[in-house]
């Protein structure tokens, strides 16, 4: 008795929980809200027979529980009772199957005015290709894959020489206008997913899979890997903003197509080599194991590493100069250093991609170099050094964190961070000025903020780094009182 009285509590409790939680789905925003239904129909199905198969066998339970004196009647078969679950069965199986058959039909049919996006996956980000004026893709190949060109555009394809490129991790479409979304990894297996879309798709290399959606609302929405693709898979997020059809094309016409990419990297006078090996790092995922800030990674650190020595698995030691860092990134298992699992796969790299990240190592370097000072650190004009700090911020992984849009994260925001009071776990206030975020950076756990949990860890920057990652914080507090001058008018 009090088993059956249990499963007819687990029934009424699973019914209450869905009718009365506060956990929903975001709403749509895009044209596959059928999808929506399909998984409601979905859920009615499968919670019917659940509450079926429950509430018989409570009463099963009841009826035909242990009396003395009663003998349970032996029936080997019923030739009905099969008959009826093979129907009942069989017509839920195919209630559940058909409206997603009929989805994934309409899925996988494409407008012919859809506007075509290419969306290439590595380990462990996102970059974009869109057809150029003549509407058209160039042909790509792995075969053409390089620092200069990591989308792997044929450069003797006249169509792909006006291809809009975006290497990073934030896309942007235009609104109501269906896209086809071609998808390549460069890899491993990758899954392109935005939860609001509704939408997502495998992305197996050495194939090109495809979906389509229509985008029915403004805003931003976070782009997922839905699918495990190594120890930084957790990190590899991207945002697709939606916005009217004027702004997209404003904001499309101000990125650089392949033809004028091929153009800049024939002029590496144009970028330091430090900046080019930071861009070698991003591109090949050093950062998911190499960390750049003394942190523990599964592999070692690159801050201070070159010019120091290191202990190797057979139990000798090396210098870390040029010649071993080459080695390392050529044959990473030729000689291991003690205390780091052998997974690091082996890079073919030629000489000046090799430069350029041995360049980067030493820039990282306690010991004096040349070349000490970060890409992009320019000791003239503050959006130098703003572009520096958001440089560094997206690097050391600040951003993952910490919002500059005003969104919650797992830390405070950044917008309108700089020059307010915030409130500590001890419940006490303090000025959020330059002293306070030095102090953040260096020792987070001294003054944690109320509502945040202690989580980060400590960091080791230079003082440029240091006054670089201000300068940016402080850029997002101009930036929040600027937009507050223009909303009441008082800014001309």
């Amino acid at each position: 008795m009090a088993m059956a009285i249990i499963l007819i509590l687990i029934v009424i409790a699973s019914v209450l929980f869905h009718v009365l939680a506060p956990w929903h789905a975001a709403p749509p925003a895009s044209n596959w809200g059928s999808i929506d239904t399909t998984l409601f129909i979905t859920l009615i199905i499968s919670g019917i027979f659940f509450i079926a198969i429950t509430v018989f066998m409570a009463v099963a339970v009841m009826r035909y529980r242990h009396k003395e004196g009663a003998r349970a009647h032996y029936q080997p078969e019923s030739k009905k009772l099969e008959f009826w679950l093979i129907v009942v069965t069989s017509i839920g199986i195919a209630a559940m199957l058909a409206p997603g058959l009929v989805v994934y039909n309409d899925f996988i049919r494409v407008p012919k005015e859809a506007y075509e996006l290419e969306v290439v996956a590595q380990q462990w980000q996102w970059a974009f290709r869109f057809p150029g004026q003549d509407g058209k893709l160039g042909k790509s190949d792995i075969r053409f894959v390089d620092f200069a060109n990591p989308l792997g555009v044929d450069p003797k394809d006249p169509a792909g020489q006006d291809d809009v490129l975006i290497k990073n991790n934030e896309v942007r479409l235009p609104l109501d206008r269906p896209v086809k979304v071609l998808l390549r990894s460069k890899d491993v297996l990758h899954n392109f997913y935005i939860p609001q879309i509704r939408s997502k798709m495998d992305m197996v290399p050495g194939m090109v899979s495809y979906f389509w959606f229509t985008p029915t609302k403004t805003g931003k929405y976070e782009v997922l890997c839905a699918e495990f693709c190594g120890v930084g898979h957790y990190n590899m997020r991207g945002q697709m903003i939606v916005e009217e059809q004027g702004a997209f094309d404003q904001w499309l016409s101000s990125q650089p197509t392949f033809a004028q990419t091929l153009t800049t990297a024939a002029r590496p006078s144009r970028d330091s080599l430090v900046e080019k090996g930071r861009q070698l790092a991003e591109q090949y995922g050093c950062g998911a194991c190499h960390s750049q800030d003394g942190s523990t990674r599964l592999g070692p650190g690159w801050k201070g590493l070159y010019g120091r020595q290191e202990q190797l698995s057979d139990g000798t030691s090396v210098l870390v100069d040029e010649a071993y860092l080459k080695e390392s990134i050529l044959a990473p298992q030729a000689r291991l250093v003690q205390g780091y699992p052998p997974v690091m796969v082996a890079y073919t790299l030629n000489d000046d991609e090799l430069g350029a990240l041995v360049a980067l190592i030493k820039s990282l370097s306690d010991a004096p170099q040349n070349d000490e000072v970060p890409a992009g650190a320019a000791s003239g004009s503050g959006a130098d050094l703003v572009a520096q700090g958001q440089q560094l911020a997206q690097s050391l992984g600040c951003l993952a964190c910490h919002s500059v849009d005003g969104s919650k994260g797992i830390g405070p925001t950044w917008q309108g961070l700089y020059g307010s009071t915030v409130t500590l776990a001890d419940g006490t206030g303090i000025k959020a000025d330059e002293g306070y975020i030095k102090d953040s950076v260096l020792n987070p756990a001294a003054k944690v903020v109320k509502g945040f949990a202690a989580v980060m860890p400590a960091m080791t920057p230079s003082d440029k780094e240091l006054d670089a990652l201000i300068a940016f914080i402080k850029s997002k507090a101009n930036a929040d009182a600027d937009a507050s001058k223009a909303e009441t008018g008082t800014q001309p």
